[in-house]
């Protein structure tokens, strides 16, 4: 069995090689609520003003968030980072790359043009911490499942029915159910050839991580889309699309989440649909002739 140190130090490279690939703001949101309460107050430091971090010393970071100059190099080391110069460094570059300045949603306009402005912003931060061969191998194994059953519950399920109706106009075989005892039950049919894909906002809804675990264990394949990095969904997922955390609340919900799953099931199916573009035309048309016949005159 692996020692602290060793899976500390696998964290670590896990970590730099997702670094590679995505947005350091990004990732950050995206751990938030996996990190112990020291670490989430340096993130949520960091978070509310990354341009301030990056010329501050670690001194003045350690005022701001109340942790340790221990806490917070230990926080660089799990983002895959040396230590605090690098990661101001590494949170430069984010910035510049980017291209959009610390806090944009929350910049002077009207409330429409805000809320407009956050979920632009939320768009793009998922198309960067999105991994395009993941996305092509989780489009895959949906084409060619032998079935799929969609689980979600509360305020993600409306995302898991709009992919299934989506998956539908393909001819796929997919079935989103609404009871959670149901889903279960579906999950247990399950075996190799089948996915069973979960979707979670928080990534800790345990209905919905119940029914990808055991539909795991019958060997099916098990794919997931939540707005939290390193939550327990991820677990028991084989593949894991993420949409992008959102900082601000609606009712308890998260204001762009829903909008960032739909973009991820939208680009599945246009992929999915383009990968099969005759036989997708002769569907949609097909479809679309009979439901014209259910439009008012």
């Amino acid at each position: 069995m692996p020692s602290r140190t060793e899976k500390s130090s696998d964290s670590a490279v896990g970590a730099k090689k997702v670094m590679a690939r995505r947005s350091l703001l990004s990732y950050i949101k995206g751990i938030l609520p996996s990190l112990n309460p020291t670490a989430r107050l340096i993130a949520q430091c960091v978070l509310a003003d990354p341009e301030k971090v990056i010329s501050s010393s670690i001194a003045q970071l350690r005022e701001a968030s109340g942790a340790s100059v221990g806490a917070i190099v230990a926080f660089c080391r799990r983002l895959g980072l040396k230590g605090f110069a690098d990661f101001k460094i590494a949170l430069a570059r984010d910035l510049a790359q980017s291209g959009l300045p610390a806090g944009t949603a929350s910049q002077s306009g009207s409330l429409f043009e805000k809320v407009f402005a956050f979920h632009a912003q939320s768009l793009s931060e998922t198309l960067q911490i999105n991994d395009q061969a993941i996305f092509q191998r989780v489009a895959t194994v949906i084409e060619r499942a032998g079935r799929i059953e969609l689980f979600s519950i509360g305020m993600s399920y409306p995302v898991a029915y709009t992919a299934y109706c989506k998956f539908l106009l393909l001819g796929l075989p997919a079935a989103a159910h609404f009871d959670s005892h149901i889903q279960l039950i579906n999950a247990t049919q399950l075996k190799a050839g089948d996915v069973a894909f979960g979707i979670s906002c928080s990534g800790t809804t345990a209905e919905t991580a119940q029914c990808l675990q055991v539909a795991k264990a019958k060997r099916a394949t098990t794919v997931c889309i939540t707005n939290a990095m390193r939550s327990p969904i991820v677990a028991h997922s084989d593949l894991c699309l993420y949409a992008t955390p959102s900082e601000i609340n609606y009712f308890q919900a998260p204001l762009a989440s829903r909008i960032t799953q739909l973009a991820v099931i939208d680009a599945l199916f246009v992929y999915l649909a383009l990968k099969s573009k005759n036989r997708t035309a002769k569907r949609l048309q097909q479809s679309g002739e009979q439901l014209l016949t259910r439009r008012l005159p």
